[in-house]
């Protein structure tokens, strides 16, 4: 594998024990001249990558200047979303640009997904039960 890095999974409530470690990667996004650094949870299911609302904002995107509609599905079906497109900084990697459902809800992940995460980065994931038990003793 070229170029590559590796990022461990995160535990996102200890309480839970293994069960709660999700493969969460940080990033940098980057619009126009505001940049946000952040964390986005790889999903391989996910047919998108969703952009939640307040980071958007963050991010200088104004919600009535984005006219892309786009319909989520699932848990999301239910709020607006738009088309955004911006550029994003993984580790040492050069930047890509990644095109966002940036959705009104405001109480979900960032997710990287199918289109157009996983199109631009070649994805491994490793987990074993001992790396999990180490990491929680930490």
């Amino acid at each position: 594998m070229r170029n590559a890095q590796r990022y461990s999974f995160i535990p996102i409530d200890v309480a839970l024990g293994e069960a709660s470690f999700c493969a969460y990667l940080p990033l940098t996004l980057i619009y126009q001249q505001s940049s946000v650094i952040t964390s986005g949870l790889l999903d391989t299911g996910a047919s998108v990558n969703v952009l939640p609302c307040p980071v958007g904002v963050e991010l200088g995107y104004v919600w009535e200047q984005q006219t892309t509609a786009l319909s989520l599905t699932g848990n999301l079906a239910q709020y607006e979303a738009r088309v955004v497109v911006l550029q994003a900084v993984v580790g040492q990697f050069e930047p890509v640009q990644l095109v966002f459902a940036w959705t009104q809800a405001t109480n979900v992940p960032l997710i990287l997904g199918q289109v157009n995460f996983f199109m631009e980065f070649d994805v491994c994931f490793y987990r074993s039960i001992y790396s999990l038990r180490s990491a929680l003793n930490r």
